[in-house]
């Protein structure tokens, strides 16, 4: 079985597009080497940031592909799945583990919201397809399916099964992880404005957002507060904190890419439905932005942390 350590800041990348909808492979490149060069641990493709709803497998495999030939040997490229049929889940797992995905993101079925039971079915006949590390991502706000600790501990049977989004916006929820299972589980945060909270209070790591534009604020963030510099990171995450509420509304995928574009590492297109921001609202989201980039703060040397 493939493995790496589920530690650190994971950023779920942007899918970049031009005018007319193809993918940037390009541009995709420059922010995954940005990524990679501020310290990122590994990044996930094709999640809700890529906008997986509008990308055809194929696209996500020459991600994935071109991803690989930029990584470094070993850095963890991992590949999201949101599937509404099991078999199709099954079949994309299968097809990320041949192309060379080093772990698999998996969401529970979408759009039929299943029951406890349906829903730990979905994730087995995944887990059981496939030798790759799986991270459930557990996120009953946006997609109406809590993942309980009951369900975790069947889930546990399954040793390639050994991480979780954590998404349900409740921090009390990491410490019920902890107690239950110790260290059975990683917790990745999934939620850019708990992220520091979730860390302090024992997540081992960060699916980020906002990195997608800030690489270097972010990692930042993860190491000071793992090196028990929380002071420090606490004055860079109270900078941010405007900037991670982006992350937190319905068209986060457009205040992101703006955000993104705003520091020459991405661009604004998306694919319909979505529509690049205008008017009102994109002078309101580029304010915050601009304003941040006036305040950026100086970093202390946190790769050395």
């Amino acid at each position: 079985m493939a493995s790496f350590s589920w530690s650190g800041v994971f950023p779920a990348l942007l899918t970049p597009f031009d005018k007319d909808e193809n993918i940037d492979l390009s541009l995709f490149g420059t922010n995954l080497e940005a990524q990679i060069a501020a310290g990122a641990d590994g990044v996930i493709i094709g999640g809700s940031l890529g906008e997986a709803s509008t990308l055809l497998n194929d696209e996500k495999k020459e991600l994935l592909l071109y991803a690989k030939n930029i990584a470094p040997a070993g850095f963890p490229v991992l590949v999201n799945i949101a599937e509404q049929r099991t078999r199709d889940a099954v079949n994309l797992a299968i097809d990320a583990e041949a192309s060379g995905a080093s772990g698999l993101m998996l969401l529970p079925p979408m759009r039929y919201r299943s029951d406890d039971a349906e829903t730990v079915a979905f994730f087995r006949a995944v887990a059981a397809s496939t030798s790759l590390p799986i991270m459930i991502y557990n996120n009953p706000v946006d997609y109406k399916i809590d993942v309980t600790l009951d369900m975790f501990e069947e889930l546990s049977a399954h040793e390639n099964i050994q991480a979780v989004k954590e998404s349900t916006r409740d921090i009390t929820n990491i410490t019920r992880m902890i107690n239950r299972f110790d260290k059975r589980f990683s917790i990745l945060c999934g939620v850019d404005t708990i992220a520091l909270e979730a860390l302090v209070s024992g997540a081992d790591g960060w699916v980020a957002g906002l990195t997608d534009a800030f690489p270097r604020e972010t990692v930042a963030i993860f190491r000071l507060v793992k090196a028990g510099k929380i002071k420090e990171a606490l004055d860079i995450y109270r900078w941010f904190m405007p900037l991670l509420e982006l992350d937190i509304h319905p068209k986060l995928v457009q205040y992101i890419k703006l955000a993104a574009a705003s520091t020459g590492i991405g661009s604004e297109y998306v694919r319909a439905p979505r529509q690049i921001l205008h008017g009102d609202e994109r002078i309101r989201v580029q304010h915050i932005i601009d304003k941040a980039l006036a305040n950026r703060p100086l970093l202390p040397d946190y790769m050395n942390l």
